[in-house]
């Protein structure tokens, strides 16, 4: 292993700033960010990837690897959670297994965002339909999540009444804030080409990586707040996770040998599947099932699976890609 990539991706100065952080919270420091700040960065970094991808796939023709990938996507998104959940029913109810499945049967975009400042660094990038394909990986795991959880519900209460609430559902998966701004931001990046590019390139690219940064600060506070929670979350979950995290990224990195994706793409798609959702699931998580804990779901995507990808999964994602995987 070069630990030169890990070293370097710990030094950079988004992960510093997540550290920095989360000592907010050790050191009882009084900084606060506002939950409007909080969600302007939130939906900029979503807008920024997804006109960068729009633009992107303007610029592109689609090919038959992208189809490929695009399906390879929304296999994993219907695939993990349903794996996931019986490995959680060891140990938890139908509920929280179903919402933590969906977790890790969506994707976290922050992941993917600070995953494209690391190859940018060492001059890879990713195409535009790698942004497509993580619009399509965000949604149907909160579909297949709540499914899992009305059947697990009718089983046990032998009720067949039990029922989906499939308007609301479909609605708050496919047009939540985060879904819409970027499949939004995608199209419009698309349709305005070049010239809409150039008149918004300022706004984002030159300062994405500064507003990354100081999302990543917030972000470090919300899971040092978050960590509090694992000794409720037990052995149990921080071992299973690590073992489907495990899974995820093997069977990605086997999906982009099918494929032949060169690395940037490669990455990014590994960096999707090995992600977990903090903030999408869990929103939808709490009027869908609002029996699971969100002291397990949230810490367990915040406070575990997300340090552990953006410390060290990225660059030992990225060597296993480049070196051992043999991506161009």
């Amino acid at each position: 292993m070069d630990f030169h990539n890990a070293l370097n991706n710990i030094l950079n100065p988004p992960v510093l700033f997540f550290f920095l952080g989360m000592g907010v919270v050790f050191f009882k420091s009084d900084l606060r960010i506002t939950e409007g700040v909080s969600k302007f960065l939130s939906l900029y970094l979503l807008f920024s990837i997804g006109f960068k991808g729009g633009h992107e796939l303007f610029k592109s023709p689609f090919a038959e690897e992208h189809l490929l990938t695009l399906i390879a996507c929304m296999f994993m998104a219907c695939f993990v959670p349903v794996y996931s959940y019986f490995i959680f029913r060891f140990k938890l109810d139908h509920a929280n297994s179903a919402a933590l499945a969906g977790s890790f049967g969506s994707i976290s975009a922050v992941t993917f965002v600070t995953a494209g400042a690391f190859l940018h660094s060492y001059g890879f990038e990713y195409q535009g339909f790698i942004v497509a394909g993580m619009a399509l990986m965000e949604s149907p795991a909160i579909v297949i999540a709540v499914i899992i959880d009305r059947l697990g519900k009718k089983k046990q209460s032998g009720n067949p009444s039990e029922k989906i609430q499939w308007k609301q559902l479909l609605h708050e998966a496919f047009f939540s804030s985060s879904v819409y701004i970027l499949i939004g931001a995608l199209l419009v990046g698309y349709l305005s080409g070049e010239s809409g590019w150039n008149t918004t390139k300022p706004f984002t690219e030159d300062i994405f990586k500064g507003l990354l940064t100081f999302f990543l600060l917030d972000k470090g506070i919300d899971a040092a707040k978050q960590m509090r929670e694992l000794k409720k979350v037990g052995f149990f979950l921080v071992g299973s996770t690590l073992i489907i995290m495990f899974i995820n990224v093997v069977i990605a990195i086997f999906l982009t040998k099918i494929i032949q994706m060169p690395v940037g793409d490669a990455l990014m798609f590994v960096v999707l599947c090995a992600s977990a959702s903090y903030i999408a699931v869990p929103a939808a998580m709490k009027d869908s099932i609002p029996e699971a804990s969100p002291s397990i779901y949230l810490t367990v995507a915040l406070s575990i699976v997300f340090p552990i990808n953006i410390i060290v999964g990225i660059p030992v994602y990225f060597y296993l890609l480049k070196n051992f995987m043999g991506n161009n």
